[in-house]
């Protein structure tokens, strides 16, 4: 009797390490095939097979400061056009773009970028207001003025969110740019339901190497 109890003792203290040693394998074989999340690339590659990237600019911001390309280096950040006295889409655009400046709001790494597109009226201190109105730190969150060409054509030959055509520029999409500087995605800054996502992916960017 004994004796028929240490085998079966044996046998299910073999039985068990083996149940161990294949959860073992599936975890490590798992690990390795299941994707990581990634996301795409837009814009054609140059022709010397580099990537399409959000030029050098030099705008100011609602300090009076000169904002760069620079300030966002190795940065994720999310890039809209507006302008102040618009009563259509932007301002349920600044109030998403407010969203995501609060939900990252203790994250370094991630910035938001608002260009007026219309430059004449959005003077320094018009753009300060607006900031001051959408709870902006400018450490986190520039709204931009430049050169009205200038601004179409970063959104335009940059971002790639207008026509070539365009010579004002309404669209209610956010640009995504990943630390490369590439565009990673568009999103309608009018749904909140496409800023969710949007902030889901902008997770996904600050994971990636």
């Amino acid at each position: 009797m004994w004796v028929g109890k240490a085998v079966i003792f044996r046998w299910s203290v073999v039985a068990l390490c083996t149940m161990g040693a294949m959860a073992y394998a599936y975890k490590l074989i798992t690990e390795k095939t299941v994707p990581v999340e990634s996301l795409p690339i837009y814009g054609e590659s140059n022709d010397d097979g580099t990537q399409h990237i959000v030029s050098d600019f030099t705008l100011i911001n609602q300090d009076g400061k000169e904002v760069s390309i620079d300030d966002y280096k190795d940065k994720v950040f999310v890039a809209d056009f507006f302008f102040a006295t618009c009563q259509s889409i932007c301002p349920v655009m600044s109030n998403q773009m407010e969203r995501i400046a609060g939900h990252f709001k203790n994250n370094p790494d991630v910035k938001l970028l608002s260009h007026s597109v219309k430059p004449d009226e959005d003077s320094v201190p018009v753009l300060k207001q607006y900031a001051i109105d959408h709870n902006a730190d400018a450490s986190q969150w520039n709204f931009v003025r430049g050169d009205v060409e200038n601004i179409n054509q970063l959104a335009i030959q940059s971002y790639l969110m207008a026509d070539t055509n365009t010579t004002f520029v309404h669209t209610q999409f956010f640009a995504l740019i990943d630390k490369q500087r590439r565009i990673r995605g568009y999103y309608d800054g009018t749904d909140s339901t496409d800023v969710n996502k949007l902030m889901k992916d902008i997770n996904v960017l600050l994971k990636e190497n």
